[in-house]
């Protein structure tokens, strides 16, 4: 019998979930067994169980999986073959002729929910001075209604190459990359793999970090020193999630596939405060409905186990937006990593919402801050044509 040949095929893709589906999630919901908790000691020990049962009510009882359905379906989705995985995007052209194409690339615990707010002001916007988009917004291989992957290796390198195809293949032959949290790591390995293709990058997180060298550390400006405090608390307080899922993605999978209160538990450690319940309901469905608990945390042990590196910096035009309460990114260890940052903006917005620790504001910036966000892209895409 003669293997089946891989196909480009670009198929269109409707979001249609069974109500069985819905029915037996419901039922999981009014059945949950919670964890006992210590009183009085607030998240020291983790998420707690009032913040979760608060999330888990809405999500049972407020929540239109059918209205998010019909918003998204609203938009033209597809999906395609790519090294064996099927990859699925939103594809929203412009209507302007000079709009420029480019890829929006979300993270874990996010999805293309992420994107939701931008995707009209971005390929229509109401000032014809402004730059339109061609947008291609795809689920990360083996999350969302890309579905689970069935091979291993996909970590931020392979996905980039697969990203990079999906642009070509797609008819653009130039592109801009915008990326926030896993797509802060995409989109640059991009630039490294295809430097001739990306017009531009634009992310919200540069994830550049001290080598080592004692040299590097000498007369540090005093914004990279709070940085780098601000991401020590981090890795003493808020790391668990990524050791876990680079050392020992599936024992916590058996959890999370089996338990929408565990999933929910486990996602929402990440989305903090601010966020409202229908953002952090929506992002964590779309992982159950679509079975890709498991595989989206694979991502983190691919990176970790991945022996190759594409070597050298980054040499395409560069733009960062980063936002106070988030990862700060420290402009001495990004310029050895991206030799051609031409925007660098820092941006505060925990004011508009809660100023917790355990709350990275601007994190989702493209649903928290969509007007801030929209105008650095808009000024870096400005500035490259």
């Amino acid at each position: 019998m003669m293997n089946a040949q891989p196909t480009t095929a670009i198929r269109p893709f409707r979001i249609d979930v069974p109500q069985a589906q819905l029915d037996e999630l419901s039922a999981r919901l009014r059945n949950a067994l919670y964890p006992n908790e210590l009183p009085g000691v607030g998240d020291a020990y983790g998420v707690t169980a009032d913040r979760v049962r608060g999330l888990a009510d809405y999500w049972l009882n407020e929540f239109d999986w059918r209205a998010l359905e019909s918003e998204l379906n609203a938009y033209p989705q597809f999906t395609t073959e790519i090294e064996g995985e099927d990859i699925h995007f939103l594809h929203v052209r412009s209507p302007r002729e000079d709009a420029v194409p480019a890829v929006l690339i979300h993270g874990w615990p996010g999805s293309i929910l992420e994107y939701l707010d931008v995707i009209e002001p971005l390929t229509n916007p109401a000032d014809a001075a402004s730059p339109a988009f061609h947008l291609v917004i795809p689920s990360l291989p083996g999350f969302g209604f890309s579905g689970p992957t069935r091979s291993t290796g996909w970590g931020t390198r392979r996905t980039a190459r697969a990203f990079v195809e999906l642009m070509v293949r797609l008819g653009y032959e130039r592109f801009g990359a915008i990326g926030n949290d896993a797509g802060s790591m995409v989109a640059p390995e991009m630039a490294r793999i295809a430097p001739d293709r990306l017009l531009g990058m634009h992310v919200t997180q540069l994830f550049s970090f001290p080598s080592g060298d004692p040299a590097e550390m000498a007369d540090l400006p005093e914004e990279d020193l709070a940085a780098l405090g601000h991401l020590q608390w981090f890795m003493d307080n808020k790391f668990s999630f990524n050791t876990l899922h680079s050392q020992q993605p599936q024992t916590l999978a058996f959890a999370i596939s089996d338990s929408p209160i565990g999933l929910l538990g486990w996602n929402s450690q990440l989305m903090g405060e601010s966020l409202d319940a229908e953002f952090i309901v929506g992002n964590t469905a779309i992982y159950w409905l679509t079975g890709t608990a498991a595989s989206s945390i694979r991502f983190y042990w691919e990176d970790a186990h991945d022996t190759e590196r594409t070597p050298g910096p980054t040499t395409v035009p560069t733009a960062l937006c980063m936002f106070k309460g988030d990862f700060q990114s420290m402009r001495r260890f990004a310029d050895r990593d991206h030799k051609n940052i031409v925007s660098w903006h820092a941006h505060d917005v925990r004011s508009m919402h809660s100023t917790s620790a355990n709350d990275a504001a601007g994190h989702y910036a493209a649903h928290e801050a969509p007007e801030v966000l929209l105008a650095d892209i808009r000024q870096f895409f400005a500035r490259l044509a």
